[in-house]
């Protein structure tokens, strides 16, 4: 089979020669780009032979998949596959896998980095430091003692409550699923109206799908506690970045810290955010550690191999 890695996914030098011995060894083809595509036209010149393709998040129209009749299964060197037009691949039969939890520490971590710069203006201070400033009596909020609310405690959000319980918050919890371990821990589910009311802090932990398209709009940030803050780390599509703005300039939250948006960065220069006050944003880096894109490998890999071998894993199709 041709196997077409479409874009840098961070394999090192080293396991990528390895992994393509394993593969011409058993009769397959192996091509690895070194540089993301400039357009749709030369995505499809990359993948129009393959029968296994890997990407990370370059999204797939179904116009490309459509075009590419050999084509059996798409590995997503992600964990989200929203930005891969899962209805033609059903229409076409084909598969599609992610790497699911390689990123499941980073993500949170960042997480938690971001309320903590959002509660103590981190970043803003230091470019007021190096500009020769000083506190100017500025007095920051300390995340012991605060209830944050979680939707969506999946692997990611699951994580962030368990940091978050270290660090002495009440957590709150909005979620398909009620989790035992969390419980356990003092975890509290609430249905997303009351979590919004109470919750000094509220981040967001659930893949962009139709039912949460838009899932914070206008009206859930009505609702949210006044002088709050809001995180997401999830996807872009999740918020209305416009309502969020507003609700920025308009006092109704005391900050935000945004590291997703509606397409990948660079953002435009009218996206509302970029003139928002109190805000923190970051250029889609949750999951970009070392160890994550190392951890992601090896299951893109595995991935690849145990469905050759007629055993797949983390199959999404």
């Amino acid at each position: 089979m041709k196997i077409v890695i479409a874009e840098p996914i961070g394999i090192s030098p080293s396991v990528l020669r390895e992994f393509r011995k394993n593969l011409e060894n058993s009769g397959h083809e192996l091509i690895a780009f070194e540089v993301r595509p400039e357009n749709d036209l030369e995505l499809l010149n990359r993948l129009r032979s393959a029968e296994i393709v890997v990407v990370s998040n370059l999204s797939i129209s179904g116009e490309i998949i459509q075009q590419c009749e050999k084509l059996k299964l798409i590995a997503v060197a992600f964990t989200g596959i929203d930005h891969i037009d899962v209805e033609t691949c059903k229409k076409q039969k084909i598969q599609i896998c992610n790497a699911a939890g390689y990123s499941t520490v980073a993500v949170s971590e960042l997480t938690i980095g971001l309320i903590m710069d959002a509660l103590r203006k981190i970043t803003e201070l230091h470019y007021e430091t190096i500009n020769g400033g000083t506190r100017k009596q500025f007095l920051g909020t300390e995340l012991s003692g605060k209830t944050v609310g979680i939707v969506g405690t999946g692997d990611i959000g699951g994580k962030v409550a368990e940091i978050l319980t270290a660090f002495g918050c009440k957590v709150l919890a909005y979620s398909r699923t009620h989790k035992a371990k969390l419980i356990k821990i003092g975890v509290k589910y609430v249905d997303l109206d009351l979590l919004l009311n109470e919750s000094d802090i509220v981040t967001i932990h659930v893949p962009h799908i139709p039912e949460t398209n838009l899932m914070f709009n206008k009206e859930s940030f009505s609702k949210m506690k006044t002088a709050s803050y809001f995180i997401n780390t999830a996807r872009g599509k999740v918020v209305d970045s416009y309502a969020l703005a507003d609700a920025l300039k308009s006092g109704k939250l005391s900050g935000a810290a945004v590291d997703v948006y509606e397409y990948e960065p660079p953002i435009q220069k009218d996206h509302p955010l970029l003139s928002a006050p109190n805000i923190v944003l970051t250029p889609h880096i949750a999951f970009a550690t070392k160890e994550a894109i190392e951890k992601r490998s090896k299951i893109v890999i595995n991935n690849i191999l145990t469905w050759l071998d007629g055993n797949p894993e983390n199959i999404c199709l």
